[in-house]
């Protein structure tokens, strides 16, 4: 593995000729990233990178002037390639047998090559405390991914080093310190890795005044309830001959080897390819686990099961000191520690802790298939670059892999039985498939209908992602982004996904600052009670009597397309729905207690458009019809910036833009009886005659 800066802090500069040849040897040199503070800035810092950041600090004041469409070219582009998925175990084992080497040196920072440079404009600093192998390179399957992002930097414990705990919290607390001072408002993430979770957790109850981020994955602060216990004693009597029997005993309980071989195993081979692959990777990676013994030989794993020991000790005795952001990553079938019943504990002793729970993986998580950490972090809207998060500038386009997985593979049934029609209006009237009527540029604001559930939503995200590589910035209630109902065994769900293609809250400020980008922007004026409707209230519109986005969208010339889908009666049946429920002992007393928390939206509305109480509707599913889209014709907001004082004027549009709705869905609902492939049998035939990925017919519009 390529690495830049792997130095010794100031103390230990002079370490001699030996250290000269292992940086030449390894191609460890400081230019290897252009003079970035993450190559210079040694374990105490130095006055040549405290310029550095200070210069870059004053660059950033003086672009604060700058138009915000200059401040936008500069972000990431929408599915750029962040190169996860390109690295496997192997290639963790090939690092960390180069890193392993003693070197005499004490423990250091260094800042992996393929990393890069961030694409982002004040990235925040995310330093990588690894695991019991203390070797530094356990996330190198998300460095590619996460220096895109982040200025990453790992601690590299060398294998011979007995830094007690106390000293390695020590040396962890200079540099966050060190670059705190220098950028008192940018955050500091600290990804914990087992052991690494200890000494995080330990660092930020020392350092309560410094804005930290906690990534714990599977922390070892549960050491002391290791089902491996009455082994650990035997340890110290196994002979040195015997030892190198030791590393695949506890390789197997750490982690998961099937989905350490899946890494990198492309998701669209057929079924006896995916498993030669499999059969494969595995074979070529079981021989690597006999050089574990070199990275933890017997001496030093001993070592490290004492360092666990007081670090879980230390950390457990200071979490009520803890007032860092928390996310912690579990794993269900962690065999070396109670990672799921730890996450338990730990949701209820920090006061600010989140947690995503992986039950299929073992303990090992960040070296196993599935597990791409930056995707995690933007689902659970953990990335920011301030010391609070901005939904509008902090937010993360799609990347090529995210798409990949949730539209190939999460989501890839689910569209093919839909099999969704889109189609679009030119400005001349006429009506096309595919998205042609709507603009490339923006800003532009899709009004339209907000089908049961949301349900509409996956496909219209990818069909704008796939054609117009273009990310929809999608308003939504509140509740999708609160913490309150979350639990201590959250798995990643269908609120990540929505936060990862675009949702935010729908707030007035939110829309203007969309609106000064250049943004696409939808926005369902039915919002909650229009998605969680009522039995035979489909495709019925609840809009309140308020055209504000009217008014905003004139003030900067947006173009308005009102849009129309149909197709939920042919998918979903409404069972019980909120009328039904209320009057459930029990359902009644559940619904009453998540609406007093979640926050309303809708108080100021009279009447039926205002009742937006959250419920979930009891739903059966139906062999699935077909989904309908119409994009109608734009409408030119630009010229018309009397409407943003003229509120006469202004509900005239809405009242305009509403009834163009509606005769989208009455349209759709009219020309589906048309379409020869509306039934799934049909459509599956079709499919089966030209391949899944043809493109199945409609009616004509």
């Amino acid at each position: 593995m390529p690495v830049a800066a792997l130095r010794p802090p100031p103390v230990a500069v002079g370490a001699g000729r030996r250290s000269a040849r292992l940086q030449a040897r390894f191609a460890l040199r400081a230019s290897s990233l252009e003079a970035s503070a993450a190559v210079t800035v040694t374990v105490n810092g130095s006055a040549e990178a405290a310029v550095e950041r200070k210069e870059k600090v004053q660059e950033d004041k003086d672009n604060e002037g700058l138009p915000v469409k200059e401040e936008q070219e500069r972000g990431l582009e929408v599915l750029y390639d962040d190169g996860f998925g390109s690295v496997t175990v192997k290639d963790y084992f090939a690092a960390a047998k180069v890193l392993c080497r003693d070197d005499g040196g004490p423990p250091r920072w260094f800042s992996p090559v393929e990393c890069g440079h961030p694409a982002v404009d004040q990235a925040p600093l995310l330093l990588f405390l690894p695991g019991m192998d203390g070797v530094g390179t356990g996330l190198i399957l998300h460095h590619k991914s996460l220096g895109k992002v982040f200025e990453v930097r790992c601690l590299h414990i060398p294998v011979n080093d007995r830094t007690p705990f106390e000293g390695l919290v020590q040396i962890v607390e200079n540099l966050i310190k060190h670059e705190h001072d220098l950028s008192p408002d940018r955050p500091i993430y600290l990804v914990g890795d087992s052991f690494g979770g200890s000494l995080a957790l330990a660092v930020a109850a020392r350092n309560p005044q410094i804005d930290l981020v906690l990534i714990l994955v599977n922390p070892a602060t549960s050491f002391a309830k290791t089902p491996l216990q009455p082994v650990l004693p035997l340890l110290e009597s196994v002979p040195s001959e015997f030892h190198a029997t030791v590393p695949y005993l506890l390789s197997f309980v750490m982690g998961d080897p099937l989905k350490m071989a899946a890494v990198s195993i492309e998701n669209n081979l057929s079924p006896p390819e995916t498993l030669q692959k499999l059969s494969d990777s595995l074979t070529s990676m079981l021989p690597l686990l006999s050089e574990l013994s070199d990275i933890i030989p017997r001496d030093t794993l001993l070592w490290k099961l004492k360092l666990l020991k007081a670090g879980a000790a230390y950390a457990n005795s200071r979490l009520h000191a803890v007032q860092a952001e928390v996310l912690l990553l579990a794993s269900g079938k962690d065999n070396l520690l109670p990672s799921g019943e730890e996450a338990d504990r730990l949701f209820k002793a920090l006061k600010n802790c989140r947690v995503r729970y992986f039950k299929d993986n073992g303990h090992t998580l960040l070296l196993e298939d599935g597990v791409n950490l930056l995707t995690v972090i933007k689902g659970a809207n953990m990335y920011r670059r301030g010391r609070q998060r901005d939904s509008v500038t902090d937010y993360l386009p799609p990347t090529l892999s995210e798409f990949r997985q949730t539209f190939d593979v999460d989501h890839r049934l689910f569209h093919l039985a839909l099999s969704p029609v889109m189609m679009s209006t030119l400005k001349d009237g006429k009506i096309v498939r595919g998205l042609a009527g709507v603009p490339d540029k923006g800003p532009v604001l899709f009004v339209g209908y907000h089908a049961l559930m949301g349900i509409e939503l996956s496909p219209l995200y990818e069909e704008f992602l796939r054609e117009k590589r273009t990310v929809v910035r999608g308003m939504a209630h509140p509740f999708l982004f609160g913490k309150k109902f979350e639990s201590s065994r959250q798995e990643t769900s269908r609120f990540d996904t929505v936060s990862m293609y675009g949702g935010l809250p729908v707030t007035p400020i939110n829309m203007y600052r969309l609106f000064q980008r250049n943004q696409f922007v939808l926005l369902y004026p039915g919002g909650v009670r229009e998605a969680l409707h009522r039995k035979g209230e489909e495709y019925k519109l609840f809009w309140p009597d308020q055209p504000e986005f009217v008014r905003m969208a004139a003030r900067f010339g947006v173009t308005i397309i009102p849009f129309g889908c149909v197709g939920e009666d042919d998918v979903l049946e409404l069972v019980l729905d909120y009328n039904d429920q209320k009057n459930i002992p029990g359902l009644r007393e559940w619904i009453q207690s998540i609406n007093k928390e979640a926050e309303r939206v809708r108080d100021s509305v009279k009447g039926e458009d205002g009742n937006q109480d959250m419920y979930l509707p009891a739903l059966l599913p139906k062999v699935p019809g077909r989904f309908y889209y119409l994009f109608g014709q734009p409408i030119e907001m630009k010229g018309m910036g009397n409407l943003v004082r003229d509120r006469k004027s202004a509900n005239e549009v809405y009242l305009r833009i509403k009834s163009q709705v509606e005769e989208i869905m009455s349209y759709l609902k009219r020309k589906r009886e048309e379409d020869p492939y509306r039934s799934l049998p049909q459509r599956a035939l079709y499919q089966a005659t030209w391949g899944a990925s043809a493109q199945v017919p409609t009616f004509e519009p």
